[in-house]
């Protein structure tokens, strides 16, 4: 049971307690880049994954991959998406380890090219035009 137990973790993926994902947001410049909080981020992350590094979402023809829920039609690689635009030059795998300083590279670029967050349904449908102090409140 032991085994086990240190099994899972890698297999369920690490959900990353909030002040600390405020922390690691922080330290990687999100808060005003692309005129956006990191509050704003916190919201987009918690609505897209759940603050799951090992979040999967199957979209039928594409597939969203990691924290940031990055897809693999416009951004990475899984190996199954046709026509795959790999934007980010990377395997969509990497996007599901605990290392996620290649899902925060890839999730400023897309932000930078979108100049701002709508790229995200999870941003848009519950975050815009909210007050999202909460997310970030005892941080």
């Amino acid at each position: 049971l032991v085994f086990l137990g240190l099994a899972l973790p890698g297999t369920q993926g690490r959900k990353i307690p909030r002040c600390e994902m405020v922390k690691i947001l922080r330290q990687n410049g999100f808060e005003g880049f692309v005129g956006k909080t990191v509050a704003d981020w916190m919201c987009l992350v918690k609505y897209e994954s759940e603050y799951n590094t090992k979040a999967y979402h199957d979209n039928g023809p594409s597939r969203d991959y990691g924290i940031f829920q990055l897809n693999s039609k416009y951004w990475c690689n899984d190996g199954k998406t046709a026509g795959s635009a790999n934007g980010c030059h990377i395997s969509c795998s990497k996007f599901q380890d605990d290392n996620i300083n290649d899902d925060i590279q890839c999730a400023k670029k897309i932000a930078q090219e979108a100049r701002g967050l709508t790229p995200w349904y999870g941003w848009k449908n519950y975050c815009r035009g909210k007050d999202l102090s909460s997310f970030v409140k005892g941080c």
